[in-house]
Protein backbone atom coordinates (compact mmCIF):
# COMPACT_ATOMS: atom_id res chain seq x y z
CA UNK A 1 0.00 0.00 0.00
CA UNK A 2 1.31 3.66 -1.32
CA UNK A 3 1.95 5.96 1.46
CA UNK A 4 -0.23 8.38 0.07
CA UNK A 5 -2.84 6.01 0.11
CA UNK A 6 -2.82 5.66 3.96
CA UNK A 7 -3.10 9.28 4.09
CA UNK A 8 -6.58 9.60 1.97
CA UNK A 9 -7.81 6.86 4.00
CA UNK A 10 -7.50 8.96 7.15
CA UNK A 11 -11.18 9.55 8.83
CA UNK A 12 -9.90 13.15 9.29
CA UNK A 13 -9.18 16.88 7.88
CA UNK A 14 -7.50 19.80 8.93
CA UNK A 15 -7.75 20.90 11.03
CA UNK A 16 -7.48 18.35 12.74
CA UNK A 17 -5.63 15.83 10.52
CA UNK A 18 -2.00 15.89 12.21
CA UNK A 19 -0.40 13.88 9.82
CA UNK A 20 2.23 15.74 6.92
CA UNK A 21 4.32 13.31 5.90
CA UNK A 22 4.83 8.85 6.71
CA UNK A 23 8.79 8.78 6.15
CA UNK A 24 8.60 4.68 5.79
CA UNK A 25 5.99 1.89 7.24
CA UNK A 26 6.06 -1.87 7.56
CA UNK A 27 3.79 -4.55 9.05
CA UNK A 28 6.17 -4.11 12.20
CA UNK A 29 6.01 -0.26 12.68
CA UNK A 30 5.33 3.24 11.12
CA UNK A 31 7.19 6.57 11.07
CA UNK A 32 5.72 9.79 10.12
CA UNK A 33 6.44 13.71 10.94
CA UNK A 34 4.17 16.69 11.46
CA UNK A 35 4.56 20.65 11.88
CA UNK A 36 2.80 22.27 14.38
CA UNK A 37 0.96 25.92 12.71
CA UNK A 38 1.27 28.97 14.82
CA UNK A 39 -2.55 29.38 13.49
CA UNK A 40 -3.94 26.70 15.29
CA UNK A 41 -6.94 27.70 17.34
CA UNK A 42 -5.75 26.24 20.45
CA UNK A 43 -2.11 28.43 20.82
CA UNK A 44 -4.43 31.47 21.66
CA UNK A 45 -5.23 30.05 24.61
CA UNK A 46 -2.44 27.42 26.15
CA UNK A 47 -0.42 29.51 27.54
CA UNK A 48 -0.90 33.48 27.82
CA UNK A 49 2.59 34.89 25.94
CA UNK A 50 4.12 31.61 26.14
CA UNK A 51 1.95 28.43 23.29
CA UNK A 52 2.54 25.41 24.18
CA UNK A 53 0.74 22.58 22.33
CA UNK A 54 -1.15 20.81 24.46
CA UNK A 55 -0.61 16.90 25.82
CA UNK A 56 -3.66 16.06 24.36
CA UNK A 57 -2.74 17.10 21.22
CA UNK A 58 1.00 15.63 21.37
CA UNK A 59 -1.31 12.27 22.43
CA UNK A 60 -3.05 12.91 19.05
CA UNK A 61 -0.74 13.44 16.85
CA UNK A 62 0.88 9.96 18.00
CA UNK A 63 -2.24 8.49 17.71
CA UNK A 64 -2.79 9.39 14.32
CA UNK A 65 0.55 8.71 13.27
CA UNK A 66 1.68 5.59 15.28
CA UNK A 67 -1.66 3.66 15.46
CA UNK A 68 -4.29 4.89 13.11
CA UNK A 69 -1.57 4.92 10.21
CA UNK A 70 -0.26 1.99 10.87
CA UNK A 71 -3.76 -0.32 11.20
CA UNK A 72 -4.67 1.20 7.72
CA UNK A 73 -1.72 -0.28 6.60
CA UNK A 74 -2.24 -3.63 8.66
CA UNK A 75 -5.93 -3.90 7.46
CA UNK A 76 -5.37 -3.02 3.63
CA UNK A 77 -8.36 -3.18 1.83
CA UNK A 78 -11.22 -3.24 4.31
CA UNK A 79 -10.14 0.63 5.59
CA UNK A 80 -11.81 3.09 3.71
CA UNK A 81 -11.87 7.02 4.37
CA UNK A 82 -15.48 6.76 6.79
CA UNK A 83 -13.80 4.04 8.82
CA UNK A 84 -14.01 4.88 11.90
CA UNK A 85 -11.20 4.16 15.00
CA UNK A 86 -11.51 4.54 18.39
CA UNK A 87 -8.16 4.90 21.00
CA UNK A 88 -9.08 2.43 23.50
CA UNK A 89 -6.09 3.41 25.69
CA UNK A 90 -2.85 4.95 26.08
CA UNK A 91 0.00 6.02 29.06
CA UNK A 92 2.27 8.61 27.67
CA UNK A 93 5.00 10.67 29.92
CA UNK A 94 5.65 14.29 28.80
CA UNK A 95 9.46 14.81 28.61
CA UNK A 96 9.62 17.88 27.15
CA UNK A 97 7.28 21.36 25.72
CA UNK A 98 5.96 21.20 21.88
CA UNK A 99 5.96 24.98 20.59
CA UNK A 100 4.84 26.39 17.72
CA UNK A 101 6.35 25.66 14.32
CA UNK A 102 8.57 22.95 15.33
CA UNK A 103 8.16 19.87 13.41
CA UNK A 104 8.01 16.18 15.41
CA UNK A 105 8.86 12.95 14.39
CA UNK A 106 6.48 9.92 15.56
CA UNK A 107 8.51 6.58 15.69
CA UNK A 108 5.98 3.56 16.32
CA UNK A 109 6.68 0.32 17.11
CA UNK A 110 3.79 -2.57 16.95
CA UNK A 111 3.47 -4.32 20.25
CA UNK A 112 0.67 -6.42 19.02
CA UNK A 113 -1.85 -6.78 16.61
CA UNK A 114 -4.96 -9.14 17.78
CA UNK A 115 -8.59 -9.40 17.69
CA UNK A 116 -9.49 -6.44 16.09
CA UNK A 117 -6.63 -4.33 18.28
CA UNK A 118 -3.64 -2.49 17.89
CA UNK A 119 -1.05 -1.48 20.34
CA UNK A 120 1.79 -0.04 19.82
CA UNK A 121 4.70 1.54 21.63
CA UNK A 122 5.07 5.26 20.66
CA UNK A 123 7.46 7.96 20.61
CA UNK A 124 7.74 11.59 19.61
CA UNK A 125 11.46 13.14 18.94
CA UNK A 126 11.70 17.66 18.03
CA UNK A 127 13.39 18.99 15.12
CA UNK A 128 16.13 18.68 17.56
CA UNK A 129 16.65 15.02 18.03
CA UNK A 130 15.27 15.43 21.59
CA UNK A 131 12.63 13.19 22.88
CA UNK A 132 9.57 15.20 23.71
CA UNK A 133 7.27 12.00 24.96
CA UNK A 134 6.62 8.66 24.71
CA UNK A 135 4.48 6.13 26.04
CA UNK A 136 2.39 3.26 24.81
CA UNK A 137 -0.94 4.01 22.66
CA UNK A 138 -4.02 1.15 21.66
CA UNK A 139 -7.09 1.42 18.89
CA UNK A 140 -9.31 -0.50 17.18
CA UNK A 141 -11.13 -0.07 13.93
CA UNK A 142 -14.57 0.16 14.53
Amino acid sequence: MFRSEILSKLPYSKPFLFVDEIVSINKEGVKGTYTFDPNLDFYRGHFKDNPVTPGVILIEVMAQIGVVCLGIFLLKDTVTSNSLFALTSNEIEFLKPVYQNEKVTVISEKIYFRFGKLKCKVKMINQSGIEVCNGTIAGMLL
